[in-house]
Formats: structure tokens, sequence, C-alpha cells
């Protein structure tokens, strides 16, 4: 499994799949069709295109790559009239092949009602959308604050080697955010470190890992006692912490 990663729009990332055995082609929440498709050009195929949410920013080019390269369209069976051109219908624990390479479907409603995650358990792979970004999470449009957290938890629960591949750049942004409420985080600042070389090598800070996530990611710490004193919070519970977080990030 190669995964490739294309910069879209200002922040976007799609990422591009090929399972070599059978030379199958995917693309994860294709958002600009010029973009992607100069990156598919050297293929002369798409297989599959994979949708984790609806917004357009994430199922810009469905159309249009579905009609140049005859292909299928994956998404949520809760998206089915809200993803453009979808042809298989997921739905929560689901496995589905593409090629000889197998995922599951994580549902992981917040951002969305619909949202979904990918997860190659083989390769310790893990396409999560705008659900949790490195360092961050996704503002809650659709869902409620429980859900979010709940969905977060059940991304948290993956095995700690698992790569994650969001769906944005926000890494900078996030880690701003996350050492103004846990400032003493060791970790954090390693981590900190590591972003800005990537940054300023003009590379995605894409991926990283739900270990590093555990140690660094704020909305992943919400019992972390530091942080509840910091918040003014240190009775409150694990949930009470996130909500207080995301309305904190919605106005950071």
């Amino acid at each position: 499994m190669i995964v490739e990663i294309i910069p879209c729009l200002s922040d976007n990332y799609s990422y591009v799949i090929r399972e070599k055995e059978t030379n199958t082609i995917s693309i994860v929440d294709p958002s600009e069709f010029e973009a992607c498709d100069k990156i598919l050009n050297k293929y002369k195929k798409l297989d599959f295109i994979l949708n984790t949410h609806h917004h357009i920013d994430h199922v810009g080019a469905n159309l249009k790559l579905k009609k140049k390269y005859n292909s299928k369209i994956l998404g949520s069976n809760s998206d089915k009239d809200r993803i453009p051109g979808i042809d298989i219908f997921l739905i929560e624990n689901q496995k589905q092949k593409i090629g000889n390479l197998e995922f599951e479907v994580i549902f992981i409603p917040g951002h969305t009602k619909g949202h979904i995650a990918f997860f190659f358990r083989k390769e310790k792979i893990a396409f999560t959308g705008d659900t949790l970004f490195s360092l961050g999470c996704g503002r809650i449009f659709e869902g409620t604050y429980k859900e979010m957290f709940n969905s977060l938890n059940k991304i948290k629960n993956l095995p700690l080697e698992t790569k994650i591949y969001c769906g944005h750049e926000y890494t900078k942004s996030n880690l701003n955010f996350c050492l103004a409420y846990d400032p003493e985080n060791i970790h954090l600042r390693e981590k900190e470190i590591d972003i800005q070389k990537k940054l300023d090598s003009n590379e995605p800070t894409i991926p990283s890992t739900l270990s590093d996530e555990i140690k660094t990611n704020i909305f992943l710490r919400c019992g972390d006692p530091d942080i509840k004193y910091n918040l003014g919070l240190k009775d409150s519970s694990e949930i009470e912490v996130f909500s207080k977080l995301r309305d904190l990030k919605d106005a950071f």
C-alpha cells in the first residue's frame, strides 16, 4: 500500500492509494479536480473514490473524476443523499476491499452526522477526515459534543502505531492551541520542533501516529489533571473538559 499526499485548495489534503499487486488506484476525499487529476494521470486510471463526509472540500472533484475514470464512489450510507455520485453505501464496522486492500468503516459522527473513517488494519493506516487532526479535532457542525468525544475515543482505541492521515494542514495552529493549555507537556515541545522543520521544508506534517496524538493532542487528553487545572475544571468530567476545549478552540 502506497499513500501519496495531494495538497488541494488552501489547506486540504487528498490521498491517492495504490495497491501494488493488482494496481488498484483509489483516492480519499478528492476536493480539487485539477490537483488530483495531475497525480492520477500518471496511473491512467482511478478505480475507487473514498469520501469521509459530504463537505464540498472533500467531495468537490467526485463527479469529474468519476466521469473521466469511470470510478466507483464509496461513502457513508447516512450521507447517500449528500455525497455526489455515490455508488457503494458503507455502514459501521463494515469491511470493504479495494483491490487486495481491506479497510474497516468506523462511524465517527460529530463534525457531520454521517462522518466515517477508513481504517486499514493490516497496514495500520487510518484516514480520519475532519474528525481527528494532528493535534486537533474538527468543529462540531451537525453533531453533539458527546458524539464527537465518543468518535475521538473510537479512534483513540486503534493500535498505537496507526498512522493518521487527516483532511487538513492545521497542525501549526493546533499546536499553538495545545501549548496554550498544556504548556508543560514535554512531548508537545518535542513535536513542535519536528513540525517546524517540516513546515520550513515545505513538507506536510501528515501523517501523525496515534501514539504521538495520545501524548500531545489536547482533545485526546481530557482526563489529564494538569489540563483540567489549567482550565479551572479540576473536578469536571472528561466530556465537560472536551466541551470547554472545543469552545475555546472555536474562538482561538
